[in-house]
């Protein structure tokens, strides 16, 4: 079995905003040369989310709206006693929970074995900061 390591960095200006990393990920894979096994994709900071879903937009602005009403910016320490410490992204923490931490995909003939319309995005809840996603792929 081989194993196989490769981060990716994001910037996102946004505050919260989702990157379609789906041909990133696929870059990683043909890169480890692995043709079955397993593709982990992990973002590697506490106030951003990996997870699968379908690429369209309306889609996209109904979980902003939906996380927004979930879990509110609020800079205050009143609202998230998370922000007493003196950050300000309480809120990011809550929304990174909701949406996820990572995803596993299989891999098989050495392709991202999806379902109809699956991609995978990197969800960021406290942007405008550079931010690393991990790729690690097992496999033969």
């Amino acid at each position: 079995m081989k194993s196989f390591r490769k981060t990716l960095t994001l910037n996102v200006p946004a505050r919260m905003d989702f990157v379609n990393i789906t041909p990133d990920v696929n870059a990683a894979l043909e890169e480890s040369a692995i043709r079955e096994g397993l593709c982990l994709v992990n973002a590697m900071h506490i106030t951003a989310s990996v997870f699968i879903n379908d690429d369209e937009p309306g889609l996209h602005e109904d979980y902003k709206r939906w996380l927004e009403k979930l879990a509110p910016f609020d800079a205050s320490p009143e609202i998230y006693h998370h922000n007493r410490s003196g950050e300000d992204n309480g809120d990011a923490h809550h929304k990174r929970q909701v949406m996820g931490r990572e995803v596993v995909v299989a891999v098989t003939e050495g392709r991202l074995d999806f379902g109809p319309w699956e991609q995978i995005f990197y969800g960021e809840f406290d942007g405008r900061r550079r931010k690393r996603v991990l790729v690690k792929i097992i496999g033969a």
